[in-house]
């Protein structure tokens, strides 16, 4: 049994349904299914990220890493601390970070204040945030928090044209947009959204997008089998590497290499909605109400890096870059003696290194540009073979 929404938020999910139905509708018909998680989503006040409903945390739909303990933060500011402590080459400067979908801002503020200690802060915080609700959220959190360096910190409308530095994504690519695909015995097909009364149903039809339908060709999956193609994160990776002048983009997201995400036994595909912490096979569940998202093809995500012009300098498993980056150290600054404290630390790093958990599902994938040293976090563990 799931959880019943309140009246409030079953009517605001009516409000997202209904305009879901009249993209239907004044598409002809028939919408791609990225058309439809695009506008679940992101749609200005409607959307699952766009409005108002609690996201985060325990009261919310998931948890992210960043809201299990601080120690995540704090050890990816030891992870990107030495790029940010690169000398600038020329005119182009280093030392700034620039996180994508901050979320409650909580990875924000764990980050900066571990910086501030280490003595490496970024001369900017830069946050591109396409939610205004989210966004708010977030200043307030800051601001609060740490207003010593709210001097530091800025929201940005849009990609900067040049930025040199530190790019972040935390749970980002797995949010994007995804094209669904069923492989038949004759073509690949998209498969899009009609409605059935004022109900949502499923409907395949040929590719018409010529990229979508080479990768799709590309892939030439058995006849039956069922999966999402992420065009939307190829895009935003050649977007970021033309704003990068030079540093280093890091994203941290659930998925695999291709081989493992196009395996036989996932002829089903990743996509889930996400709805107060119960993962669901059905995507038109309230829509508006839920998290709707796609595992992460990083082979995707490698092609599309290297071909804007970067260099793939890592790939390993979330346990291994946490670790490798410090995790253990920073958590034995809290004392074993005092279990209040600690206890809680230590059962949120079991989390996030656990293999049955998120330690080993969760991969963490860094593309540069301009000669960045290699992080400590990505050297042990190294999986680029697998990519």
């Amino acid at each position: 049994m799931l959880p019943a929404p309140t009246p409030d938020a079953l009517a605001h999910s009516q409000r997202v349904a209904a305009h879901l139905r009249a993209l239907i509708a004044e598409a002809g018909g028939w919408i791609p299914f990225s058309r439809y998680m695009e506008a679940a989503l992101y749609a200005p006040g409607l959307g699952y990220y766009a409005a108002g409903a609690m996201k985060f945390g325990a009261a919310g739909d998931f948890v992210t890493a960043p809201e299990m303990t601080p120690l995540f933060g704090r050890t990816l500011a030891h992870a990107i601390a030495p790029v940010l402590a690169e000398p600038p080459v020329g005119d182009k400067t280093g030392g700034e970070v620039l996180e994508l979908g901050a979320g409650s801002g909580r990875l924000a503020v764990d980050m900066l204040g571990e910086l501030e200690r280490l003595g490496a802060l970024p001369a900017r915080y830069c946050i591109l945030e396409v939610s205004a609700d989210l966004r708010q959220r977030q200043q307030e959190t800051l601001a609060r928090e740490l207003p010593q360096l709210a001097d530091r910190v800025q929201w940005l409308d849009a990609l900067p044209v040049h930025f040199s530095g530190v790019i972040l994504g935390n749970e980002v690519l797995d949010a994007l947009p995804v094209e669904l695909v069923h492989w038949t015995s004759t073509t690949p097909l998209a498969r899009g959204v009609v409605l059935e009364g004022d109900a949502f149903a499923w409907q395949d039809r040929p590719i018409a997008d010529p990229l979508l339908r080479a990768r799709a060709d590309a892939l030439n999956l058995a006849p039956g089998y069922f999966s999402e193609i992420n065009l939307a994160a190829d895009a935003l990776i050649t977007s970021l590497a033309q704003c990068l002048d030079r540093g280093l983009i890091l994203m941290i997201d659930y998925g695999f290499g291709q081989s493992e995400y196009y395996h036989p036994q996932r002829h089903m595909g990743t996509l889930r909605a996400h709805y107060r912490h119960r993962a669901l096979d059905d995507p038109f569940y309230l829509p508006g109400l839920c998290d709707l998202t796609a595992h992460v093809d990083f082979s995707a995500v490698t092609r599309a890096g290297m071909a804007a012009g970067l260099e793939l300098v890592g790939y390993t498993s979330q346990a291994s870059f946490l670790l490798n980056s410090g995790l253990t150290e920073l958590l034995m600054q809290t004392p074993p003696a005092d279990a209040a404290a600690y206890l809680p630390q230590a059962n949120a790093v079991q989390r996030l290194v656990s293999p049955a958990e998120m330690g080993e599902l969760f991969k963490v994938i860094g593309l540069a540009k301009g000669g960045v040293a290699p992080l400590a976090g990505l050297v042990r563990g190294d999986r680029r073979h697998s990519l």
